[in-house]
């Protein structure tokens, strides 16, 4: 005959039981009476508590007067200060020993001390103690975290517990932050209720062959319970009630243990713990010398018949990495491997669902080969999904979806579940040739093929992007004029210039007007991708061209020519090339000057190329300006004449002396 033995420390806590007294007793008063968040993380009270008239609000803004019941988990200072504002009456119903952390964690924020939190982020005690640190509070759930932390060298820090958190994982998140250069004060704030009651269940899973965890879903206490429990007990069960027990797992000479969450009411538990005793003792009772037998049919009417095909609906019971366990009704759990978790490799399952919640799942197989039910949650979004993909194939409508994968000939896109092929001549309106900048964005197309039974669906966007062009053609020729700036971005260069992309129009920068000084290949400016200042030069609408410039008319060197190279100036240049008549001398970029042949030294010279080379340095002098034809005459000969002059002075004294 089976054995169960319930945990000494089972079930509601002393802050809990203490914030449920505070709710009868005012709903009792008949008084407009609000609870902020659920008073406790139980399903069964809460409802039990709303039936008879308190109203559960998550904003203050839902009121304008009445009572508010602070719930056991606590909040920030912030909903104080609102409720004085408003006017509203306020019932603390935190629990004293949450209570205390608040107060610790004010006070040394006050003192500008850091504050780090060991705990859960998103449950409502932490997020309710980070409320009296101005939410600047670092939190952290594991040693991983606590390592990863970002904290100043010599800087006071000091650390707070969530009352909940296992004490093992807070012993190693406190080895981690010791090893860090900070002054640091630690405050153990886990709950003497919470250290008993977890160490009770380590206990009595040791020597059980099967547990059973009571409390709601999402309850932090009782989800670290389970984590406990399974450590010792791999046959442990997490329930809610007594709906939730599946009494096929259970044989008659199990040795049973039964222990509850903090928020769980001791009428669940007495229901549990007298049912599986009522069970086994009638199933005895009834045995008469074919105890096994009659023990099958009892727990037969408690079993869910599930065949391979089947489509139900379970209840997410964990998320092991990325595998996720489901409670199903039937004999064994379901699970759903990563693979059949989504279409979209992308999705991480425990980012998507989390214990307790209800899911419904496609039957694979009904016994995996380990006794498990294998499932798929991505082939009911296949169906439903190949459903709405046919309707937008039917209705020529527009689908949305995410592209997973770049694969030879195109892309593959996930729509609801679905997987979509894109040919690389349906990606756009003119070639790509890197596809995988499409890689995680989501497009627009339409279902152009479709053949459901082969499972060949084909996709398009070729025709809306070329709908989506033409509107913004329309609207950039509508608004764009000579003479204006324009921001946009090169989408392709050539040897004769870039195209700017204006949104949806092409421009053309000519490569003569891409500096003021001598290029000899856009490459030198620009570079495809990035985004320039433009002057448009002209627009033909007709043609649908527009001309582009990146030289500002106001930076024209040739403006200040006259000026900076007076004529009888000598100054440097640089040689940039050559002509029969003479060669051209770059003063400064898109300043060039003409040195003539004749005036290049004093001798008869054939060819430039006897006397100069490219991208030689010589002093030159300024013989003529004119800025209108942007040209300057220039002289090296007689640039060169005083120093030549000066050499034959010297030369002749020599020869008189």
């Amino acid at each position: 005959m089976s054995k169960v033995e319930l945990a000494q420390s089972a079930g509601f806590c002393f802050g809990v039981k203490r914030a449920i007294e505070m709710a009868y007793n005012q709903i009792e008063k008949n008084e407009k009476t609000y609870s902020y968040g659920p008073l406790i993380h139980n399903k069964e009270v809460t409802g039990d508590l709303e039936d008879k008239g308190l109203s559960i609000i998550e904003s203050l803004d839902e009121i304008d007067d009445g009572t508010v019941l602070v719930r056991s988990h606590g909040v920030g200072k912030f909903l104080y200060d609102e409720i004085e504002k408003k006017g509203l009456v306020v019932i603390d119903g935190t629990c004293p020993f949450v209570k205390k952390i608040h107060n610790i964690v004010k006070e040394h924020h006050d003192l500008n001390e850091g504050v780090i939190i060991a705990g859960n982020n998103e449950h409502p005690e932490v997020i309710g103690i980070n409320g009296w640190c101005e939410n600047q509070a670092k939190i952290i759930e594991t040693p991983e975290e606590a390592f990863a932390l970002d904290l100043k060298d010599g800087e006071k820090y000091i650390l707070v517990v969530q009352t909940t958190f296992r004490q093992s994982r807070f012993d190693e998140i406190i080895e981690v932050l010791k090893k860090k250069s900070i002054q640091l004060e630690i405050f153990n704030t886990i709950c003497s209720a919470t250290e008993k009651r977890q160490a009770e269940a380590v206990t009595l899973s040791q020597k059980v062959d099967k547990m059973i965890v009571i409390g709601d879903k999402k309850s932090s206490n009782t989800q670290k319970l389970v984590e406990i429990c399974r450590k010792n007990c791999e046959n442990t069960v997490h329930i809610e009630t007594i709906c939730d027990l599946v009494l096929n797992i259970f044989s008659k000479n199990d040795k049973i243990g039964i222990t509850a969450g903090a928020s769980t009411p001791p009428a669940i538990i007495k229901e549990v713990v007298v049912t599986m005793s009522e069970a086994f003792d009638n199933a005895v009772q009834n045995l008469g010398g074919s105890e096994e037998i009659s023990f099958e049919q009892m727990l037969e009417e408690s079993l869910v018949t599930l065949h391979t095909g089947d489509v139900v609906k379970g209840a997410v019971i964990q998320v092991v990495n990325e595998e996720v366990s489901v409670n199903l009704g039937y004999k064994s759990d379901g699970v759903i491997p990563r693979g059949e978790f989504s279409s979209d490799p992308t999705v991480i399952p425990s980012k998507v669902v989390q214990p307790g919640d209800e899911i419904e799942v496609f039957v694979v197989r009904v016994n995996d080969g380990d006794g498990n039910v294998l499932l798929s949650k991505k082939r009911i979004e296949a169906q439903k999904g190949m459903e709405d993909i046919e309707v937008a194939f039917n209705e020529k409508a527009v689908v949305t979806g995410i592209v997973t994968e770049v694969v030879k000939g195109g892309l593959i896109a996930v729509v609801n579940g679905v997987r979509v092929f894109i040919p690389s001549s349906q990606v756009s309106n003119r070639f790509i040739e890197d596809l995988s900048v499409f890689k995680g964005q989501e497009l627009d197309f339409n279902i152009i093929e479709m053949d459901r039974v082969k499972r060949r669906i084909i996709g398009g966007r070729k025709a809306l992007v070329e709908l989506e062009i033409n509107a913004k053609r329309a609207a950039l020729f509508a608004s764009i004029e000579a003479g204006a700036k324009a921001t946009g971005t090169v989408s392709r260069l050539t040897d004769f210039g870039a195209f700017i992309d204006l949104g949806g129009v092409d421009g053309l920068i000519h490569i003569s007007e891409m500096s003021w000084g001598r290029i000899s290949n856009p490459k030198e400016v620009l570079k495809e991708g990035q985004t320039v200042e433009v002057f448009v030069l002209d627009v033909d609408k007709e043609k649908g061209k527009i001309s582009l410039s990146l030289k500002d008319s106001d930076m024209n060197p040739w403006k200040l020519a006259v000026e900076k190279y007076a004529v009888g100036t000598v100054v440097e240049g640089k040689v940039v090339r050559m002509v029969p008549f003479g060669a051209f001398v770059e003063l400064e970029p898109g300043v060039d000057g003409l040195v003539h042949i004749s005036q290049i030294a004093n001798k008869h010279v054939v060819k430039p190329e006897d006397e100069l080379k490219v991208g030689e340095v010589i002093s030159v002098k300024v013989l003529e300006v004119n800025s209108e034809q942007k040209k300057i005459s220039l002289s090296k000969r007689q640039a060169e004449a005083p120093a030549e002059e000066e050499a034959a002075a010297d030369e002749a004294v020599v020869t008189e002396a």
